[in-house]
């Protein structure tokens, strides 16, 4: 019974756990903006290159000059190849700012508006048993964050899927040398030097980072009866990873969870969240699975139960509660002592009354007006000044406005085609000619 059972858990893991497929990329983005906009950090035009999704080099308008994101890279890499790199940099960015001015005229578009022209281009490879081999090749733009033009790379041709792109497809259809070009660039160069930047870089390339994984829960907002269970990996390089959120050890049903999709943080890795709701009483088992390359086991952790502000949050009610029941205590106590001293000042007034009569009858009669006029003139007293200070607001606020500029396809990297560039050299991955003119 007891070896039954442990073949049945080395089963129930080796079900768990999907065999892992090894895979690289390298693609390279280039953002354009049809007029510089007046915010930080955002450049009227941009370069990058993404090993396995980290930055490995970058470019912008302002400083113009290709720099290296990665130690090894500077460290690898010759100054020859930086300042190459930056002359096709600058080339490139003289090719967007015509081109995106061509596509506005072509789609009648306002120039007072930004329009954004993006291209990104490379290839991905996967591990067949002990041989890494070409998997797809992308070749596209997009215009606005929608899709203009992409390379099929198995039939060598372009493919319109707006109609304005259908002028450019022609264009470039019509230079057959130009699709040949492409196609062996995509499958044959772009993946030799993705293999020599995972060399060149091997020890963090490769190795990778493993995620750090931790399991907690929240009061949720929308029903107070139930909370929000979260499972959370961060710190994991690359950014394929799997994870799940298990109840007696079996997986939740992906329509029952909610996820973040995997993140970027600030140093190159990667994060991940998903969140099931559940009732704060329900005594069921969870845990949180997660699985990356870089493991050599899965990392399991249990929730413990408890609820991170549950706790919290009733403290804070008892606190409420009681300031409640003092501000209730003090505003009764003051309405009766206002009342009090309501009726005790009506009758020192009624004595005061009788007492001012009796000085009127013996006071002088041309005194009576004056005083009069002098003691009631409306806005002479300290009460109007009173009401002009509860006429203005009892506080003020600088209301500070900051333009924030959203670039529409800044999270919908190109969707569309591909330059028509030949290689003038071999030295770098996209130091290459513009040729074919204009989109």
């Amino acid at each position: 019974m007891g070896v039954f059972l442990v073949l049945c858990s080395v089963f129930l893991l080796a079900a768990a756990v999907p065999a892992w497929s090894e895979k690289h990329s390298l693609y390279y983005i280039y953002t354009a903006l049809s007029k510089p906009v007046q915010s930080p950090g955002i450049y009227q035009f941009t370069a990058m290159g993404l090993l396995d999704d980290r930055e490995i080099d970058y470019y912008n308008s302002k400083e113009q000059k290709k720099i290296p994101r990665q130690h090894w890279m500077k460290e690898k890499m010759q100054e020859d190849y930086w300042e190459k790199g930056t002359q096709s940099r600058k080339s490139k960015e003289q090719w967007f700012n015509v081109n995106v001015d061509i596509l506005m005229k072509r789609m009648r578009h306002n120039e007072s508006d930004v329009h954004v022209l993006q291209w990104r281009h490379g290839c991905e490879i996967e591990k067949e048993g002990s041989e890494l081999k070409f998997s797809k090749g992308i070749d596209e733009y997009s215009y606005d964050g929608e899709n203009f033009l992409s390379f099929d790379d198995k039939e060598s041709q372009w493919i319109a899927p707006v109609d304005a792109a259908l002028p450019t497809k022609r264009k470039w259809d019509n230079v057959p040398i130009l699709n040949q070009y492409t196609k062996g660039y995509l499958e044959k160069e772009c993946v030799d030097w993705l293999n020599k930047f995972r060399e060149y870089g091997d020890e963090e390339v490769q190795k990778g980072s493993p995620p750090e994984v931790d399991v907690f829960a929240k009061r949720c907002t929308s029903d107070k009866t139930k909370v929000k269970l979260a499972c959370f990996a961060t710190g994991f390089y690359p950014k394929d990873v799997i994870m799940s959120i298990r109840k007696y050890r079996s997986p939740l049903r992906e329509d029952e969870i909610e996820s973040t999709g995997v993140r970027p943080n600030h140093d190159g890795t990667f994060q991940l969240k998903k969140t099931v709701i559940i009732q704060e009483d329900e005594k069921a088992e969870y845990d949180c699975f997660v699985f990356h390359r870089t493991l050599k086991e899965p990392i399991i952790i249990k929730w413990d139960g408890k609820c991170q502000d549950c706790t919290q949050e009733s403290m804070m009610s008892m606190v409420i509660g009681v300031v409640i029941g003092v501000v209730l205590m003090l505003a009764v106590g003051g309405l009766v002592y206002f009342l009090w001293r309501r009726r005790h000042n009506a009758g020192q007034g009624s004595a005061n009354n009788r007492s001012l009569d009796r000085e009127i009858k013996c006071a002088h009669l041309n005194v009576l007006p004056k005083t009069a006029i002098e003691g009631s003139q409306p806005g002479s007293d300290s009460d109007s000044d009173r009401d002009l200070q509860w006429s203005k607001p009892a506080c003020r606020s600088t209301i500070t406005t900051t333009t924030v500029f959203r670039v529409r396809a800044s999270l919908n990297i190109c969707n569309g085609g591909s330059v028509a560039f030949f290689m003038v050299n071999s030295d770098s991955p996209d130091n290459h000619l513009i040729f074919g003119g204009c989109l």
